[in-house]
Parts: C-alpha cells; structure tokens; sequence
C-alpha cells in the first residue's frame, strides 16, 4: 500500500481514539468512503491496528514493569520475537548499551515476576541476566490488557 499525505493524516486522526469516519472526513475534506475504504485497506494490509489501550495506574491490581535482558548470544531479533510470546509481554525493543532487550511485561494479582521468571523466562535459552524496573509512575503510558 502506498502510504501518502493523506494515509498518514488519517493516521493521526485515529491515533487518540476512534473517531468517527465522518468527522475525520470533514477535517480532510475527503469523503466518507474514501476514509473508510482507506482503513479498510491499511487494516487488511497491516499498515494499522486499531485496539483499544489502557492507562494500567486505573487498573486494580495491574503493574507495568521493565525489564533488562542481558543476552549470550547476538541473535538478538531472534531472541526478541521469542520474548514477545511470552505471558505478559507487552512489548519487546532490541536495544543498544547495557541490554540487549528491553521488555515492557504487565502482572497482575495472580500472575507476577517470580511467576514470569520461573515459568516464562525459563522457556529461553542464552538469557545471561535480567534487571527489573518497576513502574511508580509513568506519563502517557498507554498499553493492549492481554490478560
């Protein structure tokens, strides 16, 4: 799919919530059927996804945490997409500097850290060490609920 000025400016009308195709028309000055089939079509090509996201601070009992993961092996996009299956994974960043994997994981009350580490983490080979972040209080934080 091409993407051009206009795929992107719908991008950014859907990008804080859904809004109305109509609306987003008006502000374009393109039709309604044309936003439509342009959503339709980024969606069926998996340009976009559109999922509803939570704030996990309004959430009872869901903690965001980060973790650093520290590799044996320099297969590191491998690694990741082995990481991303895993229970809780949010989100996984091949990074530079002291980690090689940077994992954003949501625990709840009956599924925390130690049962991520001992059940999930397990699961992979050429983990050398984790270091965990907790998250007190993050700004913009908005992530899928996947439990």
């Amino acid at each position: 799919m091409k993407i051009d000025e206009n795929t992107i400016a719908i991008i950014r009308h859907l990008r804080n919530g859904r809004k109305s195709f109509k609306k987003i028309a008006e502000d374009l000055s393109l039709s309604e059927n044309t936003i439509r089939t342009r959503v339709k079509k980024m969606i069926n090509e998996g340009v976009l996804q559109i999922t509803g996201l939570v704030d996990p601070e309004q959430v009872p009992r869901l903690r965001p945490v980060i973790i650093g993961v520290k590799l044996r092996t320099t297969d590191l996009f491998k690694k990741g997409e082995e990481f991303q299956r895993l229970r809780g994974v949010v989100s996984v960043s091949v990074v530079t500097g002291r980690y090689d994997l940077m994992l954003l994981v949501l625990f709840t009350r009956d599924y925390g850290l130690q049962e991520f580490y001992a059940q999930e983490v397990s699961k992979i080979d050429d983990v050398r060490s984790l270091e965990t972040f907790v998250i007190y209080k993050s700004y913009n934080l908005k992530v899928p609920y996947i439990h």
